[in-house]
């Protein structure tokens, strides 16, 4: 029987599932300052199969909790952050395009989903300027900026890629950039992890709850993904206090394997916390990013 509980958003953890940077994969990692970057290129099939990462290159930046960063290393994680993003846009288009569309994915009522729309709020949107005045555009912009909060479906009706597609239409950007909350397999990277890939999204995959994919294929535009995980399945937990007791890992598995039952995820008691200055640090990024 296989087991089904062992899953992540991070591709830093699929990674470890495997030996890194062989099988269709190349892996490296790196100190920057108080934080780590480890890349992740899953270059063909048999990386895919052997990660479960679609192919495309993943970048995480890990850190401290958020809610426990001082200002100081707020900022120097935006910094960062905006570093890495701006490298994989110019790896994308050569520079940063002049029209970008910003979604922030979730559910804004559910916190340990609300990542996406708090980040947006934040959001200074750039696109009207341009219109209104090109002076004071070209002042205080590198880029025409615009940001949606599709919902999700329980609340639309209306799945996120259709709503895309169609602002798509509408705006006619070159970029889209999504923002999401992700799930992990380590309690440790919760609220304290950055993934940036340029493979897309697929809405409520780590929680078994997938909906049509937000990628370069279905968009028809290049797609930026960037999320912080937020939530955890429970097994996870139970698998690893037995492992830590000494149980063979067969047994391991074999105790905590919920195949064919829906999984049951956890978040952090402080997760309001994590996720507010989670999108204060991405926000800020974001604005480094297309504001001068």
């Amino acid at each position: 029987m296989k087991s089904t509980f062992v899953f992540s958003d991070l591709a830093c953890e699929s990674e470890t599932m495997h030996e890194a940077g062989k099988h269709g994969t190349v892996y490296t990692q790196e100190r920057a300052g108080d934080f780590t970057v480890a890349r992740l290129c899953v270059e063909n099939e048999e990386g895919e199969r052997r990660t479960k990462k679609k192919i495309g290159q993943y970048t995480t930046v890990l850190s401290a909790q958020f809610d426990r960063l001082g200002e100081e290393e707020s900022d120097a994680l935006s910094s960062l952050l905006c570093r890495e993003m701006q490298r994989e846009i110019l790896r994308m288009f050569g520079a940063l395009p002049q029209k970008i569309l910003i979604a922030g994915l979730g559910n804004r009522a559910l916190t340990a989903d609300a990542f996406g729309p708090l980040t947006v709020e934040r959001l200074v949107v750039t696109r009207h300027l341009a219109d209104a005045s090109r002076d004071i555009f070209q002042a205080v912009c590198k880029a025409e900026v615009s940001a949606v909060a599709p919902g999700v479906l329980g609340q639309t009706g209306i799945e996120s890629a259709d709503f895309l597609r169609g602002v798509i239409s509408t705006a006619a950007p070159e970029l889209l950039i999504v923002l999401d909350a992700l799930a992990a397999r380590s309690t440790a990277r919760l609220g304290a992890t950055v993934q940036i890939s340029d493979s897309g999204i697929s809405p409520g995959s780590g929680i078994g709850n997938r909906h049509s994919e937000i990628s370069r294929d279905s968009m028809h535009i290049p797609v930026l993904a960037v999320g912080i995980p937020t939530v955890v399945n429970s097994a996870v937990l139970v698998h690893d206090a037995l492992q830590s007791a000494g149980c063979p890992p067969k047994l391991c598995e074999s105790a905590v394997d919920r195949t064919g039952e829906p999984p049951l995820f956890v978040s952090p008691k402080d997760v309001d916390r994590i996720v507010e200055c989670g999108a204060d640090i991405v926000s800020a990024a974001l604005h480094k990013l297309y504001l001068k």
